[in-house]
Parts: C-alpha cells; sequence; structure tokens
C-alpha cells in the first residue's frame, strides 16, 4: 500500500513538471517576434492630443465662428529630453498641445518646428521628464511581404497596435492639391486617424516609417514616409542653427551599411568649428558629446543646448582609427561667428533689426517678439515679429494690419526673425508669390490675409 501511494505521488510529481514545463513552452511559443518588437518599442512612442478653435476668417475683416475642436496623433520619441517627430498635419493650427506616455502620464507640449510640404514636425514635451528614445532602423532594405507592426493613437484609443506586411514601396501620393507626397511605403496594417506621426516598425522593434496617410473608402491601404527620408529632414528641422543660432561647420552624410548607419564628413567649412577642431572630410563622426552618432539628427541633438563656451569631445574614426578631438560651437550673431560670446538668457528687451525691405515693399516696421512675451503666441508658433509702425497707403494698410499685430507666417514660411523675413522679400521668386498671404496673431485669434506685391522696389534696400 505504501509504495503504491510512493508510485502516485511520484507520478503527480512527473504531471506537475511536464505541466510546468508545458507552461513555460506555451509561454515562449506566445511571445512571437512580433510581441518582442511592441515591447522594445511601445515606450518611445506618444498619443498627441490637441485642441484647436474652430473658426474660419477669409480676411483680417472677415467674421469668425468659434468653437473647438479636439484632435489626436502620434508621435515618435527622437531625444530623451522630450523632442518629438509628428506630421505637421497633426499640430497645424492648434491651440494647445497635451501628450500621453505609455504609463498614463501627461505633459503639455509646443511646437519647435515644422515642414509643411513634406508633412514634418518636430514638438517638446514640457517639463523635462526623461523619455525612451525610438530605436531607428533602415528603409533602405525593406522588402515586400515584410511583416511590419503600427502603433499610434487610432481613433483616439491609445497604443494600439496592428500588424501587415509592406504592400509596395515607392508609392507617389497625392491627398489634394496643396499636399503630395513621394517614395511612400505602402503597408496592409491598419492605419486609423489618429495613427499620423506614429512609427511603423519592423521586427526587430526598429522604426523604418513613420505613419502618415490612408486611401479613404478603401481597406487597408495606409502609406509611411520611409525613415531614411525623415531622418533626412528632421536633421534640417533639428539644426542647431536653425534653432539656436548656434555654428559647427560640418555638411555630412549618412551611409547605411547591413542595418547600420555611419555618419560621414562630407565637407568642413574653412574657419568653422570644426576645421578649427581638426576635423576632414571622410572622418566617421562615432560620438558627440554622450550621444552616439548614427546618422544627421544624432549630431544635431547632440549640439542642442550647447554653449559656445562650452567644450565638446567628439570621437572620430580616420583611416580606420579611432581619435578624440574637442569641438567649440560658435555663435551666430548679425550673420557673424563669434566665439566665447553668450547672448543674455533672461533678455527682456526685444531685439531691434533694420528692415528697410519690410518697410519699403510691405510698409511694416517689426522687432523680433521678446522671449518675455512669448506667452501671448499660441503653442502652434514658435515666436513672431511684432508690428511697431504701419506705412499709410501701403499694402499692410490697405489689408488692416495694426500696430501690436504679431506677423507669424508670410507664404508658406514662418517669420519668427530677421533672418525669415529677409529670406521671403531677397527669394528670387517673390512676384510670383503676389499676393503674398499673411498669417497675424491679433488677441489670440489668427488671421490671414493677401499683401499686393505689383509694386515691388527693384532695388529696395534690405
Amino acid at each position: 500500500m505504501k509504495n503504491k501511494f510512493l508510485a502516485i505521488m511520484l507520478t503527480a510529481g512527473c504531471l506537475c513538471q511536464f505541466l510546468s514545463s508545458a507552461t513555460l513552452d506555451a509561454a515562449s511559443i506566445r511571445e512571437t517576434p512580433l510581441v518582442r518588437a511592441v515591447k522594445r518599442a511601445q515606450t518611445a512612442v506618444v498619443n498627441i492630443h490637441t485642441e484647436k478653435s474652430a473658426e474660419e476668417s477669409n480676411s483680417v475683416f472677415g467674421t469668425t465662428n468659434r468653437g473647438k475642436i479636439n484632435g489626436m496623433g502620434t508621435g515618435i520619441v527622437i531625444d530623451e529630453r522630450g523632442y518629438l517627430v509628428t506630421n505637421n498635419h497633426v499640430i497645424a493650427g492648434v491651440d494647445s498641445l497635451e501628450v500621453s506616455l505609455h504609463d498614463g502620464s501627461r505633459y503639455s507640449a509646443h511646437v519647435v518646428t515644422f515642414d509643411r510640404e513634406h508633412d514634418l514636425a518636430i514638438i517638446k514635451v514640457d517639463g523635462n521628464p526623461k523619455l525612451d528614445v525610438m530605436k531607428i532602423g533602415t528603409s533602405s532594405d525593406l522588402m515586400l511581404g515584410e511583416t511590419v507592426i503600427a502603433v499610434g493613437n487610432a481613433f483616439g484609443y491609445v497604443h494600439t497596435v496592428t500588424s501587415g506586411i509592406i504592400s509596395s514601396l515607392s508609392r507617389d501620393v497625392e491627398v489634394n492639391e496643396e499636399q503630395q507626397y513621394k517614395n511612400l511605403i505602402q503597408t496592409d496594417a491598419s492605419i486609423n486617424p489618429g495613427n499620423s506621426g506614429g512609427p511603423l516598425l519592423n521586427l526587430d522593434g526598429e522604426v523604418i516609417g513613420i505613419n502618415v496617410a490612408i486611401r479613404a473608402g478603401a481597406q487597408r491601404i495606409g502609406f509611411a514616409i520611409p525613415i531614411d527620408d525623415a531622418r533626412e529632414l528632421i536633421a534640417k528641422l533639428m539644426s542647431v542653427e536653425v534653432l539656436e543660432k548656434m555654428y559647427h561647420g560640418l555638411t555630412t552624410r549618412c551611409v547605411h551599411n547591413g542595418g547600420g548607419h555611419e555618419l560621414i564628413v562630407d565637407r568642413v567649412k574653412s574657419g568653422s568649428p570644426a576645421d578649427k577642431a581638426g576635423m576632414k572630410p571622410g572622418d566617421v563622426i562615432v560620438r558627440m558629446g554622450t550621444v552616439g552618432i548614427n546618422d544627421g539628427v544624432d549630431l544635431e541633438r547632440s549640439l542642442l543646448g550647447v554653449r559656445s563656451t562650452d567644450s565638446v569631445p567628439v570621437t572620430i574614426v580616420r583611416n580606420e582609427t579611432e581619435q578624440q578631438l574637442s569641438l567649440t560651437l560658435e555663435r551666430i550673431q548679425n550673420g557673424q561667428f563669434v566665439h566665447g560670446v553668450e547672448s543674455p538668457k533672461n533678455q527682456t528687451e526685444p531685439v531691434v533689426y533694420s528692415q528697410a525691405g519690410a518697410w519699403d515693399v510691405l510698409g511694416l516696421k517689426l522687432v523680433e517678439l521678446a522671449e518675455t512675451n512669448k506667452s501671448r503666441v499660441s503653442p502652434r508658433y514658435r515666436g513672431g515679429m511684432q508690428v511697431t509702425n504701419v506705412r499709410p497707403g501701403s499694402p499692410a494698410a490697405s489689408n488692416g494690419i495694426k500696430r501690436g499685430d504679431i506677423l507669424v507666417g508670410l507664404h508658406v514660411w514662418e517669420t519668427v526673425n530677421e533672418e525669415n523675413i529677409s529670406y521671403v522679400l531677397d527669394h528670387p521668386q517673390l512676384e510670383t508669390f503676389s499676393p503674398l498671404k499673411f498669417f497675424i496673431l491679433r488677441n489670440g485669434e489668427t488671421l490671414y490675409g493677401h499683401l499686393s506685391l505689383k509694386n515691388i522696389p527693384k532695388t529696395a534696400s534690405r
């Protein structure tokens, strides 16, 4: 009887061990490459919630219908300090931005810069949370039929995951007369309103595209911007020269090697900080400060926040030998590069520029909006130029622009500083822009109109 009981116990023990082993095997089988890819990437995806005024105005004198419209989108973390990339159409015209993270925490955010033509924008999370950065793949070796995953804020259902395959490559898509896309990835992974700006992932959990559009009326026909194309544009949007008026003097190109990335120096401008640091064409930039460098986005973000009094350690590979250099940026002031000079961080007085061109052509005198006054500008804009005088009888006066208005855009470009104004007024195709569309802020409302440029001086004094 005792031996029989022992046999039963042994059998039960074996059965338990078998069930335990089977459970582990089942868990292993269930955790597919797709599951692992989502786990790797999900904390670097954010959900974007927007609010904009439901008002339309066809001129600065037009009537407006007021209300609020809630919008949604998705963003990808590209820098741990809170810089995100999304689509421009997600943030265009919004009054407020909020993002929610994978852990459920919510933060306000603001627009840093954008590219209307290519439908990309950079926004930054306020409050300086430390975020996980999305792992970057390449779109240079994509395969038809390859499994891909879309993650995003689909119809407001945050962190929705869908999967499918790459259906086609190099698709050109025209959404309307103002928005066309080139060289898109087509996928049958379900992409819905709210997915815009989110990642299209491969099975390694790397982003290989930015979801941007769907085919209205179709089923499972969605499109994404190839990540290699997007990263080239993101690098320009995050340029320290554009965002912070800092200068390094490097022209680079990214090379994709077997799934990896290398940033190679193409040109070093003579006398630039990079030249003084000893950098040369052909160098491979491995590290800049504390940031590992894969492409131009990493280069630019590694230098954001660096002062012209700081020395940044640089690791390069030259002739297959690793070398250590030191780079000191220079500040751009009035078109000149200034070494070791910092502008006051708490500047209260506006910077006044000589803008004879704006006065001659538009009839406007403008000053850059001071930091202390930027709270008057909604998150959709990085700043603006405040109108201090309007010439009677000028195009500006004829269109109702007044002193105190804030000019935030001309044609398709923002007007944050004097360089932006000069770029438009010195543009070789300026006459073709006539009438020149303008955007102003007045009492918190965005108004727009058109300036006739029929009498452009042939040699306006700029």
